[in-house]
């Protein structure tokens, strides 16, 4: 069920290089996160994303490419609504 508007879809291009790679898609992240499934976010994150769905902050999702590699992907839907980008942390 969707929580929030995702705006218009973007991702960078080391993150679809990187999802490529281990043979995943943007898509399944962006499912997650619109379910707000923030997997591997900090505490500090979970609760922030929490308030943001009703006082229209930003969200932010952190999710493994891979379980068994330490390299992740992050999807963040700006406050506005505009836009949700998937990218890699060294984007940002």
């Amino acid at each position: 069920m969707q929580k929030f508007d995702l705006g218009q879809v973007v991702a960078t291009p080391n993150a679809l290089e990187a999802l490529k790679k281990a043979g995943r898609t943007p898509l399944e992240f962006i499912q997650r996160h619109i379910r707000c499934d923030w997997s591997e976010c900090e505490e500090e994150d979970r609760l922030s994303n929490e308030m943001a769905l009703t006082d229209g902050d930003r969200i932010l999702s952190v999710y493994a490419i891979q379980p068994e590699q330490n390299e992740k992907v992050w999807v963040i839907t700006e406050a506005d609504r505009s836009s949700t980008c998937v990218l890699l942390p060294s984007d940002y």
